[in-house]
């Protein structure tokens, strides 16, 4: 039997040593563009599940209906990657057609839309 295979991209946010240091409130309007962005792609289909990493290094995470590059021109446009916060690892992920099913949802658009933060 041959198993047929779907491939997605897995983009990873790397906090960059370099980061510029902002003021709090510099740093929630930038969180809040962030969150924006992410939702944008979401709703456009590219980005089909997603969320941040409780890691040191490694920030955030997408799976992408995108190649490689196409993900990483879509990621790069993120507010807090063009002001270097973030740089982007993109990787092809590939998986058993039909093993996974994403259901649309509302990714929020700020902070203060997230519960329990």
């Amino acid at each position: 039997m041959t198993v047929q295979l779907e491939r997605y991209t897995i983009t990873l946010l790397v906090l960059r040593p370099d980061a510029p240091k902002l003021d709090d409130k510099a740093a929630a309007a930038l969180q809040d563009a962030h969150m924006s962005h992410l939702a944008d792609l979401h709703e456009s289909g590219r980005t089909l599940a997603g969320g941040p990493l409780f890691d040191d290094q490694f920030r955030g995470l997408s799976i992408m209906r995108a190649t490689p590059e196409e993900a990483r021109v879509l990621v790069e446009q993120d507010p807090a990657v063009r002001i270097g916060r973030f740089s982007v690892k993109a990787i092809t992920w590939m998986v058993p057609a039909g093993a996974m099913h994403f259901t649309p949802t509302r990714f929020p658009r700020s902070a203060a839309e997230v519960e329990g933060v």
